[in-house]
């Protein structure tokens, strides 16, 4: 009998010695690979390819060469659009722009086997697919059937089935499966997750998968919202190898959008009860967006929040948003507008001052990168052994 996700690690937490809190992977999210797609009139099509290193990148070698080299971190969270790696001449599927995927490819590979660290492959595409212009909002729902110019389900696992396979031979490589699905039907964000999860199984893959909730993957809203609440969806899911972990956003402002300089949200509180369904179901978790600004209310809070995913150990990883070669002096949240930079090493605010890599990563969150990680075997719900770099 096949077993859901959560029901197979309940089966086997018997079997299994018990285990203290550790956080296993640690680091960055990596935003631009997404960039120049935007118009203010939802223009379809705009920045599309979009032209490489000009519009849009992935990393900057020498920014992660110091995340992973000064801030021992061993985790990248890198973006990219669904619409470039599977143009709309195309549709999304199993046919990929092969120029765009070795830029990607040279990214990855960069992080995993040039610095040796762990890297998440994001399609920052909200569950949506065939117009990034006006994202989180644009674009069609993958999935649902009522829209004729949306993708399908099955085209979502077709994806994920060609990305997975040429993967496949990289063990630090781990699957985010979609950044952010938001306003839809919880029963399609699922169905949506478990196709990509199956045809990644069926292509050999045997990578760490990370699978998002509805609702922007909000933890703070993970039991709420009735029968569409995220608890009563997201165990279902079925990885027959059981190495699927969870994908969480958590951001510290008045209404979780991290685009607010005020940290009212204390993480700590608002996690317990996503928290509570993760030790009920026997599941781990990532946090892979978070963020506050540098005020003395944020400082305290974002201490707090990693203080409390080192102490739980439902929680195994976390990347911190943001950091990315094309910010420039704009802040990828947390400031109402204002530029001050981003958590991209050497960047700085408008005026010329500190950015949030001077104010946020180096005074605050880096100083809670454990002292060990793991940094070799295959990334696994289960995690490796931990050394220092």
């Amino acid at each position: 009998m096949k077993l859901t996700l959560a029901a197979t690690m309940a089966a086997c937490a018997g079997l299994l010695p018990s285990v203290s809190a550790t956080i296993y992977y640690a680091g960055v999210a990596e935003s631009s690979g997404e960039f120049g797609a935007w118009s203010a009139t939802a223009q379809v099509g705009t920045g599309l390819p979009g032209r490489f290193g000009v519009d849009y990148s992935f990393i900057s070698n020498s920014g992660v060469d110091i995340m992973a080299e000064k801030h021992k971190i061993n985790l990248f969270r890198v973006a990219f659009l669904l619409e470039r790696m599977c143009p709309l001449s195309y549709g999304l599927g199993a046919k990929f722009n092969e120029t765009h995927f070795v830029h990607f490819k040279d990214s990855i590979d960069y992080i995993t086997k040039t610095k040796g660290a762990y890297a998440i492959v994001d399609p920052h595409n909200y569950m949506r697919y065939n117009n990034p212009s006006s994202q989180p909002f644009s674009g069609s729902i993958i999935g649902n059937s009522s829209d004729p110019a949306a993708a399908t389900t099955a085209q979502f696992g077709a994806f994920w089935g060609e990305l997975a396979k040429r993967f496949a031979d990289n063990e630090k490589v781990m699957f985010g499966l979609m950044n952010e699905p938001h306003d839809m039907p919880s029963s399609l964000n699922l169905a949506n997750l478990q196709a990509a999860i199956d045809r990644i199984r069926q292509s050999g893959a045997k990578n760490l998968i990370i699978a998002p909730g509805n609702s922007w993957a909000g933890g703070h809203a993970w039991t709420q919202g009735g029968s569409e609440a995220n608890s009563n969806w997201i165990h279902k899911l079925v990885d027959p190898l059981n190495n699927t972990a969870i994908d969480i956003h958590e951001y510290l402002d008045q209404d979780f959008s991290g685009g607010h300089t005020a940290c009212t949200q204390d993480a700590a509180k608002n996690l317990a009860g996503v928290t509570a369904w993760l030790k009920e179901h026997r599941l781990k978790a990532f946090i892979t967006e978070f963020g506050g600004s540098n005020t003395p209310a944020c400082v305290t809070m974002l201490n707090d929040m990693l203080d409390y995913m080192a102490k739980n150990e439902e929680y195994i990883g976390w990347t911190a948003w943001a950091a990315g070669p094309f910010w420039g002096p704009n802040s990828p949240c947390c400031t109402d507008g204002k530029q001050l930079g981003s958590l991209e090493p050497g960047s700085k605010a408008a005026d010329g001052g500190p950015s949030l890599y001077d104010t946020i990563w180096v005074p605050v969150i880096a100083k809670k990168v454990p002292a060990k990680l793991q940094w070799s075997g295959p990334a696994s719900v289960n995690g490796g052994t931990l050394s220092s770099k």
